[in-house]
């Protein structure tokens, strides 16, 4: 059976069934993640940043508070944090 078919198939059935796939796809997949060594755990990581570039520069919502960078928190509201 492709992933297509998979997918199509799934769209299809109840939730609880659905969420039970997702439960056991995600545990299958932390199971694989804890089988993989550093460099490649690594590797991974760096595959996902790349791809998270695209979502947040054509997304601005994803950078909204990015605009609070370098802006002082604790000056204004009194709070000493020393």
């Amino acid at each position: 059976m492709s992933t297509q078919e998979i997918l199509q198939a799934l769209v299809d059935l109840p939730s609880a069934d659905q969420l039970k796939i997702a439960e056991t796809a995600l545990q299958h997949l932390q199971q694989n993640r804890q089988s993989l060594t550093k460099d490649q755990r690594r590797q991974q990581m760096a595959i996902a940043a790349i791809a998270a570039i695209d979502d947040y520069s054509s997304n601005p919502e994803l950078i909204t508070f990015t605009a609070l960078d370098g802006e002082d928190f604790y000056s204004e509201s009194g709070c000493d944090v020393n």
